[in-house]
């Protein structure tokens, strides 16, 4: 218990830190969507870009790794949406949006800093492949299925053209891929500019985390708390318990390689959850409370995760 204590308990201090520093107004509420802005499109581009320029894709790229990963989170999604239109009487387009809260993971904020404590920089390789299909794979897969159950009668390519469009112009997919070009291409970074982008990618941990704890005040709980306790419990409890049946009892991965995926899976809904509600203007509170319940449940769930793969 010592060990998950000192793991988890510096994470979610800086989390407490931008909350009750935001709370109290020691830090002003009109500076966190800029704060986000700054992690999501700018700081955590450029952490990605420089984790796949380091990547030895051959050793990395493992599928038996990624797979159960993206089932297992592909799995909640559909739960959820079943859930939100059977149980809560949600519209299609808005049982998308409460879907996709139990999809999206945190795993760049929290799952980055709480995995690397736990297990390890050994750690990161595995890590990072993951989170470089993350964004592209589930944004593509909520914009398509939102775009597929809201088109009111628009030809299919069109509604796969809006979503591709959307998936382009996503920041964190344009830092992954000039990583990865640069890195297949065999050139290196200018040494001033390798400086400069180190210099921004230290800042992304404390920054985003901070900003977390600082967004985490604008959410309050409401009459949507039914339905988002249901999405964080698929998010925080489905997601890695499916994972884990896959990784170790089906595929027989080792339990300290395929922990690190199942404590990643583990991680709550992250705040992209919430950016993709408010953009298709479909389920925003619903995917606000899942964000604030999940995180505040994932102080003893990823306890309790810690201590089941001990």
């Amino acid at each position: 218990m010592l060990f998950i204590f000192n793991v988890i308990a510096p994470v979610f201090c800086l989390v407490g830190l931008g909350y009750f520093a935001t709370w109290f107004k020691a830090f002003p509420q009109d500076g966190i969507k800029g704060l986000i802005a700054f992690t999501n499109n700018f700081a955590a581009p450029f952490l990605l870009f420089r984790a796949m320029l380091t990547i030895d894709f051959s050793s990395a790229l493992n599928p038996n790794l990624i797979l159960p990963f993206y089932i297992a989170a592909l799995t909640g999604f559909v739960v959820g949406i079943i859930l939100a239109r059977t149980q809560f009487g949600a519209r299609p387009g808005v049982s998308v949006a409460i879907g996709f809260s139990a999809l999206f993971t945190n795993t760049v904020l929290l799952g980055i800093p709480i995995i690397q404590r736990a297990y390890g920089d050994e750690a990161l390789p595995t890590i990072y492949m993951i989170i470089g299909f993350h964004a592209p794979t589930l944004m593509s897969v909520g914009m398509l299925t939102m775009e597929m159950s809201r088109r009111d009668g628009r030809p299919i390519s069109h509604a796969l053209r809006d979503a591709l469009k959307r998936i382009a112009t996503n920041p964190l997919l344009i830092g992954i891929a000039s990583g990865v070009a640069l890195n297949l291409s065999g050139l290196q970074l200018p040494l001033f500019l390798d400086d400069a982008t180190k210099l921004l990618v230290s800042a992304v941990l404390p920054t985003a985390l901070f900003g977390l704890g600082a967004a985490l005040t604008q959410y309050r709980l409401s009459a949507s708390w039914a339905p988002a306790l249901a999405m964080a419990l698929i998010k925080n409890l489905l997601h890695p318990a499916l994972a884990y049946v896959m990784l170790v009892p089906l595929l027989g991965v080792p339990l300290e390689i395929a922990r690190i995926v199942v404590l990643l899976a583990a991680m709550p809904t992250g705040i992209n959850a919430y950016i993709f509600s408010t953009y298709f203007n479909r389920g925003t509170d619903v995917a606000a409370t899942t964000v604030l319940i999940g995180t505040l449940l994932s102080v003893f769930t990823i306890s309790f995760w810690l201590w089941v793969l001990s």
